[in-house]
């Protein structure tokens, strides 16, 4: 049997992946030191998965959960710009030393494959759009520094030690298990608590700075098709969908979702972000196969349901007001013709 280790496989995207490979029949080993994931993300899978508490920064752990592994598919990271500008040396450390330090226990367990979370911030501020992975990289966080980084080290590896790596440069990933109560939490997830809650979702800048959402379970199967895709080593791809919304567009969205008023407050835009963000996805569906299959607004929907279960959730305290979880259809699981992202 293939086996799979997903490092950060307690965060976001991580637990979305493992879940997907025990859908498969997979039993995914997970290497997790918790700072960011959570175990509540891995629930129900206890004997359905191998789980290493360690660093991913430590090489003991990081030779550990990489012996007999075929594929890594590595998600640790301290995750945010606001983050990394805060404590750029944590950042650092996690996303470009962890990236480093995982790389060399790959290659001394003559790992198959190793598939890297980079980052759409690597395009900094650059005008062109859609982004496309020819472009030269213009950081502009020590986040977005640091994964780029870590891009650079897969590369090298794959020249000087022939250890075969695809990195994958997410754009705005959204979905399922993705917290919205961290200090640092992601747009999409803030705005549904805020809009759950009755509070004033906060936009930083005037509104209109336009991002590429993309819905988890997309990023999964990029992840899995990056695999084993042929002539994909040592290649950059773009995941996304390839279109693009604005942050006014998005609020209002789920504000229709939830059958409630948007009513922002807006603050002044913040050091590292970046303006305008779309992909050009032409590469990954020409060398992975790659095709989004979940649109903004049916991956809006199964976010607002998600967030609306887990309120609802016995041992939880019933605080949302509006819709119901049932009311709010989810995106469908089973492979489906692709569908736009707008």
């Amino acid at each position: 049997m293939t086996t799979y280790l997903v490092t950060g496989g307690a965060g976001f995207i991580g637990s979305n992946i493992v879940r997907e490979l025990v859908r498969r029949g997979s039993r995914p080993r997970v290497l997790d030191n918790f700072a960011t994931g959570r175990r509540e993300n891995l629930a129900g899978l206890a004997g359905a998965i191998e789980l290493i508490e360690g660093d991913v920064t430590c090489p003991d752990a990081a030779r550990r959960a990489t012996q007999g592994v075929d594929f890594v598919l590595h998600q640790a990271a301290l995750p945010s710009v606001p983050r990394s500008v805060a404590d750029p040396l944590a950042s650092h450390h996690a996303n470009a030393t962890g990236t480093l330090v995982l790389l060399a226990a790959a290659a001394e367990n003559r790992v198959k494959r190793v598939v890297y979370a980079g980052s759409s911030s690597a395009y900094g501020d650059a005008p062109t759009l859609p982004k496309h992975e020819a472009m030269p990289p213009r950081p502009l966080s020590p986040y977005a520094a640091g994964k780029l980084a870590g891009e650079h080290y897969c590369k090298a590896f794959t020249a000087c030690f022939g250890l075969e790596t695809v990195a994958l440069r997410y754009f705005n990933v959204f979905g399922p298990r993705q917290n919205p109560a961290s200090q640092y939490a992601a747009v999409i997830p803030r705005f549904i608590a805020c809009l759950l809650d009755g509070e004033q979702p906060v936009i930083y800048g005037d509104g209109e700075q336009s991002r590429d959402f993309t819905y988890v379970s997309n990023v999964v199967e990029a992840n899995l098709l990056a695999c084993e895709a042929e002539g994909a080593s040592g290649q950059v791809f773009n995941i996304a969908c390839g279109q693009r919304a604005s942050l006014n567009t998005l609020l209002a969205t789920l504000a229709d979702i939830l059958r409630t008023d948007a009513n922002p407050r807006f603050e002044p835009a913040r050091p590292g972000d970046v303006k305008h963000s779309q992909a050009d996805i032409s590469r990954a569906h020409e060398v992975l196969g790659y095709r989004p299959r979940v649109s903004l607004k049916e991956g809006l929907r199964g976010a607002v349901s998600w967030c609306l279960a887990q309120r609802q959730a016995p041992d939880r305290p019933r605080t949302a007001t509006g819709p119901s979880a049932a009311a709010i259809a989810e995106p469908a699981r089973a492979p489906r013709a692709p569908t736009s992202c707008s």
